[in-house]
């Protein structure tokens, strides 16, 4: 009976531990803390452009709404978003000025949707045409070609200690 307990009780053990949550595997109702302000994640989106992932995260707080996205390159990078209403016309060039700052694009490419859930505005399978541009002062602008519709938002880059989390299940 010795060995049973022992087994039962060290599955029951592990099953009791905390769900340890960081920005790589974020789920819709999880707390994320970030400049003083509480944000429940509302909404998680998926990428994938040849074999290369990263995440977005809707994060929906009492004062504002805005987007968090994570990828693990060589190193963690993680980068807060707000949408920007403004137009860039029908074709991106490779310099967009927004609001008094100049922006050069990094990176551009076609990703498919491979994971969703909760409120996130997208569905699997779905192909999004991207334009990555960082500013002199290291502000990100990023452009998503959703269908025929745009959708700008710029951003800055954070450290993952900027951050607290807590799972939401």
């Amino acid at each position: 009976m010795g060995l049973f307990d022992f087994l039962f009780k060290k599955k029951k053990e592990e099953n009791d531990r905390p769900i340890q949550r960081n920005v790589l595997n974020l789920q819709v109702n999880d707390i994320v803390t970030y400049d003083l302000e509480d944000y429940i994640v509302v909404g998680k989106i998926t990428y994938n452009d040849s074999g290369y992932e990263w995440h977005a995260y809707n994060l929906k707080g009492e004062s504002r709404s805005i987007w968090l996205a994570a990828e693990l390159d060589d190193e963690l990078e993680i980068g807060i978003y707000e949408r920007v209403t403004t137009s860039v016309g029908p074709s991106i060039p490779q310099k967009l000025t927004i609001d008094g700052t100049t922006y050069y694009m990094e990176e551009h490419g076609l990703a498919t949707i491979t994971h969703v859930s909760g409120r996130a505005g997208a569905v699997v399978g779905q192909k999004v045409e991207y334009w990555d541009f960082e500013s002199e002062d290291e502000e990100y602008l990023s452009v998503e070609k959703w269908g025929g519709d745009l959708e700008l938002s710029k951003g800055y880059s954070i450290g993952e200690n900027e951050l607290k989390i807590i799972a939401g299940s």
